[in-house]
């Protein structure tokens, strides 16, 4: 038992002598965290996914402001400075948003390792997101499609390959990450209407 608990635990012991979660600084449960995000956000292929940059762009204002206090410490209070932190840095109000819940979501993590008491978490989401036009945060510029006029113009200055890849991004929607990796073999080309099997996207661990 003691053998199966100290696996789990990352090859460590947390529990005190008295059963409750140890009395750890911030900084610790965040590396903690980050030595389970290394595995856990990874493709089929081993590669790292996108998220865990999001996730250290947004635990770096936590590391900053609270990283050498004790973590079951942190309190709602807290994380809102953290969020205004992330207001006073120019971040859209979306952003910090998303920013907010990823930190949240660590100490959900946190509180099922019993590196924090549960009520930890619990206090955190309490604390709501922030509303538009409410907060002070600015919000985002909305994403507008490139006027044909300025894609057409390339045309002549890139091989058919790469053009063809823009036409299929005009037509799809496609990001250009996912237009580089299509391979014939992923095109189903025996009807009327192609289909496309990526070997790989975002969502495939869903």
């Amino acid at each position: 038992r003691l053998i199966a608990g100290w696996l789990a635990n990352g090859r460590q012991f947390v529990q005190t002598e008295t059963g409750h979660p140890p009395d750890l600084s911030l900084d610790e449960v965040l590396l903690l965290f980050w030595r389970h995000a290394e595995g856990h956000f990874r493709r089929p292929d081993g590669t790292p996914t996108g998220e865990l940059e999001n996730y250290r762009d947004s635990l770096r204002p936590l590391r900053q402001l609270y990283g050498a206090t004790t973590a079951r410490d942190f309190s709602p209070l807290k994380l809102k400075a953290v969020r205004q932190s992330m207001i006073d840095a120019g971040l859209a109000r979306t952003t910090i948003n998303q920013r907010i819940g990823r930190v949240v979501r660590v100490f959900k993590w946190a509180a099922s390792e019993e590196l924090v008491p549960a009520a930890v978490y619990q206090a955190l989401k309490t604390v709501s997101g922030l509303p538009k036009g409410r907060c002070g945060a600015r919000e985002p510029e909305p994403v507008r499609p490139v006027p044909d006029a300025l894609v057409d113009v390339v045309r002549p200055h890139v091989a058919p390959q790469v053009w063809a890849m823009i036409q299929l991004q005009r037509l799809t929607g496609m990001r250009p990450g996912e237009v580089v990796i299509m391979r014939g073999a992923d095109i189903d080309r025996a009807g009327e209407v192609w289909v496309y099997t990526p070997g790989r996207h975002k969502t495939e661990h869903r």
